[in-house]
């Protein structure tokens, strides 16, 4: 064999060792490739479970946390309520003590008054006799007078109890007499004036009544 040809044996041996070397190389890449895959495959098929998982887990938290959050808010409405309540008890307490005090203001005063009240009836009672031109027995009737209606204004009025049947929330008997012709239990003598401050009793009527 002459050296040309054994040089082109090697070369063409060459060329065919390189050829299969490729085509080794190729085939060792895909089954890479594939192996890849399939690991990329079963990593999502063992993932997806967990991931399902994880959002069933979060969706129950937030259905606990929304549970507890609705709880808090009917907690807070109740609390509410009842502080809103409360608070309207105390402002109708407040507004009922006010109105009664505002209602019933002139009470001390008008106690402290009556005594003059029954002093002038006593100096007209015993002026009755005298000359009804006097300016001094018109002065005091005068007086009087001012007095009554100024009471009246303010809601300050004479217990009605002559030939009244006697009543313990008004009344107060001091006498008890026998009179033929005059039923029982009635007022025959109002022997102290009792008033009213509107439907409050300031002085009870001090009376005779029949038996």
């Amino acid at each position: 064999m002459q050296l040309s040809e054994f040089m082109e044996r090697v070369s063409q041996m060459s060329k065919e060792k390189k050829i299969k070397k490729e085509k080794v190389e190729k085939k060792l890449k895909e089954q890479e490739i594939d192996v890849e895959e399939k690991q990329l495959n079963e990593e999502t098929i063992q993932d997806t479970p967990i991931e399902e998982v994880e959002v069933v887990d979060e969706l129950t938290q937030a259905s606990a946390r929304i549970a507890e959050l609705e709880g808090e808010v009917v907690k807070l409405k109740n609390e509410y309520f009842k502080a809103y309540a409360d608070a309207e008890n105390m402002k109708k307490r407040l507004q009922n003590d006010f109105d009664s005090r505002m209602k019933y203001r002139i009470q001390s005063f008008a106690l402290d008054i009556l005594p003059v009240i029954d002093n002038l009836e006593r100096a007209l009672g015993n002026t009755q006799q005298q000359d009804s031109n006097d300016s001094v027995l018109k002065g005091i009737e005068m007086i009087y007078m001012q007095l009554i209606e100024a009471l009246k204004k303010e809601g300050v009025e004479e217990i009605n109890a002559l030939n009244q049947p006697f009543d313990p929330n008004f009344h107060h008997a001091l006498m008890m007499e026998t009179i033929e012709g005059v039923d029982a239990n009635l007022v025959v003598e109002v022997l102290q004036k009792g008033y009213k401050l509107k439907d409050r009793i300031l002085r009870a009527s001090l009376v005779k009544v029949s038996e």
